[in-house]
């Protein structure tokens, strides 16, 4: 993809990516509401701190994602794989993607990192303001990413990367840490 293709992806994306953030926290909001859920959970300091935490926790992991991919690639191949979820496009159609598979930084410890990071902040930010619609929010992000994006992207990417992709999943847990035993391969080279 050239610059300016990356950038106009970028303009269409990060507006549509903000838009679905938005809307998964008004209707969260909707939903606490109808049931009559109390709007505060009333966490104690200790607990408020930990959410604290949290939250520095995922975005110190989203900080080091992007030393090894630049967010505007994200940001592009994330709406390339909404697009083909939202179409049903054929998992195989390229739509001009042409990144490399990243295996090195936070990589080697699981294959969809940036999502690991964004549920802890969250959760975090669940528990710093102690608000029972983010809590629900993070619920729904964390079903979201494990049932539906996350085993979506993975065919997307086996389709793309083949065989490579295969060895990758079979030694690095998808979203939890240290919860697969490494084995030494080419991808723990990076």
């Amino acid at each position: 993809m050239t610059e300016t293709t990356v950038w106009k992806a970028v303009a269409i994306a990060a507006p549509t990516i903000a838009f679905i953030v938005v809307a998964l926290f008004a209707i969260s909001f909707v939903v606490s509401t109808l049931l009559g859920l109390p709007p505060s959970l009333g966490p104690p300091l200790a607990v408020q701190v930990l959410g604290g935490a949290m939250v520095a926790t995922g975005l110190a992991i989203a900080g080091w994602v992007f030393r090894y991919r630049s967010p505007a690639d994200m940001v592009v191949s994330t709406c390339i794989t909404f697009m083909k979820l939202f179409r049903r496009a054929p998992i195989t159609e390229f739509s001009g993607r042409t990144e490399l598979l990243v295996v090195s930084g936070p990589q080697r410890y699981v294959r969809n990192p940036l999502y690991l990071g964004v549920i802890v902040m969250v959760f975090g930010w669940a528990l710093v303001g102690g608000t029972t619609y983010v809590l629900l929010a993070a619920i729904v992000i964390l079903l979201w990413f494990w049932l539906i994006l996350i085993p979506f992207e993975e065919r997307e990417l086996r389709a793309l990367f083949g065989d490579q992709y295969a060895r990758y999943m079979e030694s690095v847990p998808m979203l939890i840490p240290f919860t697969k035993r490494a084995r030494r391969s080419e991808h723990d080279q990076g």
